[in-house]
């Protein structure tokens, strides 16, 4: 009898066999199919382009209604973001538990309303409901539109001889969630002080921000949020759809020592770990070192982490005078940390 497959997202190899071959009527207009690693799609309108981006409405109730709604909004448009194009619409599905109160959606649907209007995103249509068989976190779906010009487009294609820049540094959604689900087994070990630290991270998981920051910086080739399988898994579906190599400097990708200590008291590998708000981008080197500092100039932490190199050299991770081939995680060690914990 065949094991059941893992949870979390198929395997590439899967979606590259069953999915990739069968995306129904061809169309010249669509620019960007849906591909692995690839958060965004794109049709060409002319002289400007629409972006589109599917995902489920996450709504992780145990952070409270306030708390899971912002992160829901934050999901779905940082994958507009990557594409250089700012979020500007929203279409969403809430297929809700019965359980769900009126107080409760009231709130929800307030942080949704107000984090759109920080983010400049119009809620144009959608669908809200309670249904049996419904349940937290996966309440429904949702897809984020951008519309702006063709010139302004980062495609995704990183270049031989191109920088890689990592933002906030690996696990950030890991940390986030991490300490604000359990946050009495990093209070036993760390103290008080230190499980605040770790909670603000909660807010550090959004890639808005800095993916339209670093697409004004310069000749930006991909830009990728990394969430499952983390910074390792990102980097590797970037070099793999864009069919280049890699030789990346593991000491300079940023650690805040919120999610070492978080990771290690969870016994997470944080390289391989959930780090949505983790802005992996290429672009050339001589824009590289101008998106960091402006990055920094907006209190977002950033680095220059490697190097795009032929195909033929693989990826490579260099730790001091160690190396390794990097190879893509396949699963992610959160999500079987998150349900240890929570049957804990």
């Amino acid at each position: 009898m065949s094991e059941l497959p893992a949870l979390g997202k198929i395997h590439s190899e899967f979606f590259t066999k069953f999915i990739y071959p069968k995306l129904g009527n061809p169309d010249p207009s669509v620019i960007v199919k849906p591909q692995s690693g690839v958060d965004f799609g794109v049709v060409d309108l002319g002289d400007r382009v629409m972006v589109l981006s599917t995902d489920p409405f996450y709504i992780a109730a145990g952070l409270g209604m306030e708390k899971a709604a912002w992160f829901a909004v934050h999901i779905l448009a940082s994958d507009v973001a990557v594409s250089g194009i700012a979020p500007r619409y929203l279409a969403v599905d809430l297929n809700l538990p019965p359980e769900i109160t009126e107080d409760e959606l009231v709130r929800l649907w307030n942080t949704v309303d107000s984090e759109c209007k920080k983010l400049g995103i119009t809620i144009v249509t959608g669908h809200t409901a309670r249904y049996a068989g419904c349940n937290y976190p996966f309440v429904g779906g949702a897809t984020v539109f951008g519309i702006d010009k063709k010139e302004k487009l980062v495609k995704p294609q990183a270049k031989v001889g191109d920088a890689i820049i990592v933002s906030k540094g690996a696990a950030i959604e890991t940390t986030g969630l991490m300490a604000a689900y359990f946050p009495e087994y990093l209070e036993e070990r760390f103290g008080k002080e230190f499980v605040r630290c770790a909670q603000d991270v909660y807010y550090q998981m959004s890639t808005v921000k800095d993916a339209l920051i670093v697409a004004k910086a310069g000749k930006v080739t991909a830009m990728h949020d990394a969430t499952e399988c983390g910074v390792w898994g990102g980097l590797y579906e970037i070099a793999g759809h864009s069919q280049v190599g890699m030789h990346i400097w593991r000491d300079k990708i940023i650690m805040q020592e919120a999610v070492k200590k978080t990771c290690a008291c969870f016994n997470i590998d944080p390289y391989r770990a959930i780090s949505e708000g983790t802005l992996l981008a290429t672009l050339d080197k001589s824009s590289a070192q101008k998106a960091v500092a402006a990055l920094s100039k907006e209190g977002i932490p950033a680095s220059i982490a490697g190097e795009v190199v032929e195909k033929e050299k693989g990826i490579t991770v260099f730790e001091g005078k160690n190396e390794f081939k990097l190879t893509h995680p396949g699963t992610d060690p959160f999500w079987q940390k998150f349900e240890e914990y929570l049957k804990k």
